[in-house]
């Protein structure tokens, strides 16, 4: 009989013994993982902190300089204005130099009457505008009304004096002028307020349909 089968070589233990290796030295290299991502992660945090931090720092110096600039065009501002009122007051304090001498109060008001009209001349250059008042209608956004007066000549509400001016700065109102109003006399009604040339137009629709 052939002993064929009963001479096969016997399996050594090597592979094994390589595969162990392998999932060993697969150990080692994933045990390195976790420390290095970590790393990485950190240091992006870093990054990101850092650049955080820029940004807070130059949106800090955007908001001074901004700040310094406004504050900057407003004092020039101010210092246009002054400069154009600085010869008035010249003007001024020499009407009063020559008040003290004169002896024509005449001469003296025309001095002053001068400094006024370079006053308005200058005005109109800056921008400074005199609030309407005398003939107007009362308007509680530009008029202060300090009394009101009884005239059957002058419509209710109507501005028939004013006790002091008021200005607008470019369209901003600086001062309201103080007027005296006018109001019916007493026993007297009011007037009833001229139509809204609105409610005119309406009803001249509906009187066409």
């Amino acid at each position: 009989m052939s002993r064929i089968g009963a001479e096969e070589p016997l399996l050594t233990e090597e592979p094994n013994d390589a595969v162990e290796e392998e999932s060993a030295d697969a150990t080692k290299d994933g045990e390195g993982d976790p420390p290095d991502r970590l790393a990485e992660v950190e240091a992006e945090r870093d990054k990101i902190k850092d650049q955080l931090l820029r940004t807070a720092a130059d949106f800090d110096n955007f908001r001074k300089r901004a700040k310094r600039d406004v504050e900057d065009a407003a004092a020039r501002s101010r210092e246009e204005i002054l400069r154009e009122l600085l010869p008035i007051i010249d003007n001024l304090e020499r009407a009063v130099a020559a008040a003290e001498n004169a002896t024509d109060p005449k001469s003296v008001a025309e001095g002053v009457t001068m400094v006024l009209k370079q006053f308005e001349d200058v005005g109109n250059r800056i921008g400074i505008e005199r609030v309407k008042s005398v003939g107007e209608r009362f308007d509680p956004q530009i008029h202060d009304a300090v009394q009101q007066m009884e005239s059957a000549e002058h419509e209710s509400g109507t501005i028939v004096s004013e006790v002091l001016p008021g200005y607008s700065l470019r369209g901003r109102l600086v001062r309201p002028s103080m007027v005296v109003v006018a109001r019916p006399p007493a026993g007297q009604s009011a007037p009833p307020p001229p139509p809204d040339e609105d409610t005119e137009e309406e009803e001249e629709e509906e009187e066409g349909n």
